[in-house]
């Protein structure tokens, strides 16, 4: 049987959280948007006349310098493992994306500021990406890593 152990990280998490939280009412007082990561990248990727595809670009910015910043003020390496099976990740990106086109947002949008709107969406679209969460990563270390 194959062990995965992770490591609990209390105040970076919580610490984490707020920043995203901040951030999420910081857009939305600012620009009016939610920070949904999935509507974000269609205004960059698919601008409209009423979209401002430079504040999609300094978000997306954003998102990508931040662990480039966090490597320079800590001495922390940052660890990411991403499986090097390349059908798999097509796979998992294919699903992802239809999740977020299907559910109306992704995660962040409903996980993050529409359960802090309080929506009734959110909340069907956040108890339904979660429970499939956790299917699959109870699938992937119980019964896939047995069979391997």
């Amino acid at each position: 049987m194959l062990t995965v152990t992770t490591e609990f990280t209390p105040y970076a998490s919580a610490l984490g959280g707020a920043l995203i939280g901040l951030a999420a009412v910081l857009l939305l007082l600012f620009s009016g948007r939610i920070a949904g990561v999935s509507g974000v990248l269609r205004r960059l990727l698919l601008p409209t006349a009423s979209s401002r595809p430079i504040d999609a670009a300094g978000f997306v910015a954003g998102l990508v310098a931040a662990p480039l910043v966090w490597s320079v003020i800590t001495p922390s390496p940052i660890v990411q493992t991403v499986s090097a099976n390349l059908a798999l990740l097509i796979v998992a990106g294919l699903l992802v994306g239809f999740g977020a086109v299907w559910g109306g947002g992704c995660t962040s949008g409903h996980g993050v500021c529409g359960l802090s709107r309080l929506s009734p969406r959110s909340l069907t679209a956040t108890a339904v990406f979660m429970t499939v969460a956790v299917a699959t990563v109870y699938v992937a270390r119980h019964i896939w890593s047995a069979a391997a």
